[in-house]
């Protein structure tokens, strides 16, 4: 069962998307089973509600992982992560905007780029452990839902007491053309008037990646998008995503998914951003 839906108006800007997930029935173990989970380029806030806490790996031949815990915050990312999917499990959370880390974490977006951080490091033990007890007597992933926002409704209050400030005016200006277009860096940079290493500074902070880095994942999430169409080839993806050609794309998306565009479709995965890893792929055929 997945619950996917906006959340309400007052936490928009900061709050891109609200989920909530259970397993149907009881859950089937699939020992040593991982799978590629691909960039947003955004940040997440996550609660595991049941099974194991979260495990992740560095790399394919990493036997041992590292064990993250219940509540987690998913910085930032220009590139895949692995992570344990042995067991599935009833889980909350909610894709941040850019620039939000601030106002619901209490902390910057860069300094939780790259990594996944422990939530008790930012919000402290006792407030994770009570958003937990919370979660776990609501049940119903509706009603998980209706605590989770209720939660990060009375983060963002907090910080608007405190005089939070939203994103950055060269920052908030440059986001549109970097998702939608294929800029050049030094074209914005000229445009918005700053110097280019006090932009890049101002960019990094906000969002957790630097310009290029978010424009690399944008035009990857294009291309995620327009390769759900499973019959277009992939020379009209890459043109059409803005990659110079074929090869390129080939080159960004194994950097960024881990796995080739072919072995990507291959998978049969159910999400284009969850995908099994090498050994557990299945053909759509």
């Amino acid at each position: 069962m997945q619950l996917t839906r906006p959340p309400a108006p007052h936490l928009q800007p900061f709050v891109r998307q609200l989920w909530a997930s259970a397993p149907d029935g009881t859950p089937a173990e699939r020992p040593g089973a991982r799978e590629h989970v691909l960039p947003t380029g955004g940040m997440h806030l996550v609660f595991r509600l049941s099974g194991p806490p979260l495990k992740l790996f560095g790399h394919t031949g990493d036997a041992l992982g590292q064990t993250v815990g219940y509540a987690i915050v998913g910085g930032a990312r220009a590139a895949f992560y692995l992570r344990d999917v042995s067991v599935a499990t009833c889980s909350v959370g909610a894709q941040l905007q850019p620039g939000a880390a601030r106002a619901l974490l209490g902390a910057p977006e860069d300094a939780l780029a790259g990594q996944h951080t422990p939530l008790e490091a930012v919000w402290g033990e006792r407030l994770t452990a009570d958003a937990l007890e919370r979660l776990h007597e609501a049940g119903d992933p509706a009603l998980q839902l209706q605590v989770f926002e209720a939660l990060l409704t009375q983060r963002l209050a907090a910080a608007l007491r405190a005089g939070l400030n939203g994103l950055h005016p060269a920052v908030a200006a440059t986001l549109g053309p970097l998702t939608h277009q294929n800029p050049s860096i030094a074209a914005l940079v000229a445009h918005i008037g700053y110097s280019h290493r006090r932009f890049i500074a101002l960019f990094r902070g906000a969002i957790g990646l630097g310009p290029k880095e978010y424009a690399r994942v944008m035009r990857f999430d294009r291309a995620l998008a327009l390769a759900a169409d499973a019959d277009r080839a992939w020379t009209d993806i890459a043109l059409d995503a803005g990659y110079s050609d074929q090869a390129h794309l080939s080159r960004e998306f194994s950097a960024l998914a881990g796995m080739s565009p072919q072995a990507w479709r291959q998978a049969g995965a159910t999400s284009p951003r969850h995908v099994p890893a090498a050994g557990q792929i299945r053909s759509r055929r």
